[in-house]
């Protein structure tokens, strides 16, 4: 289980700047670095400065220094929460699937159904005993330490965060979004420092060059974007100009480029050695790997074009 993200809570490392503040381009850097370092913690540090900015935005309860805050907002059809009451009486029954931090976290913000078309957003104490995290069953060594597993709520009290709707239809949302990528960016650099220690070797080979080339193109490009991002963000903070989707979704399929290409040409230059023998690298490239895959691919792909031709 990882704990370094506790650690770095206590010694006030993840005290950042809310997005669109004037100060989104130094959040996403630290993001990076934490994510750099540690790809798992990265995740989780990423969730709860997430909550933080939800939070403040919604008007919800304040978060004390000590608190650990999760956003589990995945939706399935074979599980789902429904919240029950309303005003300062609401419980949260059922079952809540990829929960990460399940067993680290303090708190959570967690969607739930409040009718049949409707869905709310609600801070939970997770220290409470009607809280369940079920037996993991996660396979994969990548993120395996993010302690990613479905919880079940049994008539867990909540608060309302926002009304009906406002999670996915604030403009956080899509800051939210974007700093995602910045951890994946992170987590790329992080997988590309042996094949820059081999690049700075006289000894190097003009192919490993080559790929190193094309890999510091790849992340200079995403740095750029994401501060581009982040300027456009601090500029228009309430998305009056309707270009918030655009920008977030262009730059995550900037970033996810810079991870395949930091990922793949890394591992062609290097070959086994380094997967098969430095630990630190190879659960860098597996936690990385898995975590990308927060990206749908084509069908976000899809969407960007959509917007692309719409907005310009």
């Amino acid at each position: 289980m990882n704990l370094v993200v506790r650690r770095w809570l206590a010694a006030g490392e993840l005290d950042l700047p809310l997005p669109g503040s004037g100060q989104t381009a130094h959040r996403w850097r630290r993001l990076a670095e934490l994510a750099e370092d540690d790809v798992v913690a990265g995740r989780l540090a990423e969730a709860h400065t997430d909550a933080v900015a939800i939070l403040a935005e919604l008007r919800g309860p304040e978060p004390k220094p000590d608190q650990l805050w999760g956003v589990w907002a995945a939706e399935s059809g074979d599980a789902a929460v429904v919240a029950r009451g309303d005003g300062d009486e609401v419980t949260l029954e059922g079952t809540k699937v990829w929960c990460s931090g399940a067993g680290i976290c303090t708190h959570a913000l967690v969607t739930a159904r409040v009718d049949d078309e409707r869905r709310g957003l609600f801070a939970v104490d997770l220290a409470d005993h009607r809280v369940k995290p079920l037996a993991g069953n996660w396979r994969n060594a990548g993120m395996a330490d993010s302690d990613t597993r479905s919880v079940q709520f049994l008539g867990v009290p909540a608060v309302a965060v926002g009304a009906p709707g406002d999670y996915l239809d604030r403009p956080g949302f899509w800051h939210g979004a974007v700093g995602v990528s910045a951890c994946w960016l992170g987590g790329a650099r992080g997988v590309a420092a042996p094949l820059y220690e081999r690049g700075a070797r006289e000894s190097v080979d003009p192919h490993t060059l080559a790929h190193l080339g094309a890999v510091d193109a790849a992340l200079t490009a995403a740095e750029a974007t994401l501060l581009s991002a982040a300027s456009q963000i601090d500029a228009d903070p309430l998305d009056r100009d309707g270009r918030g989707e655009l920008i977030a979704r262009r730059t995550r399929a900037v970033v996810e480029t810079a991870v395949e290409e930091a990922i793949g040409r890394t591992g062609r230059a290097l070959g086994p050695g380094p997967l098969a023998s430095d630990a630190k690298h190879a659960a860098r490239v597996a936690d990385l790997t898995m975590y990308v895959r927060q990206s749908h691919a084509e069908r976000d792909l899809a969407e960007l074009g959509r917007l692309a031709g719409r907005l310009r």
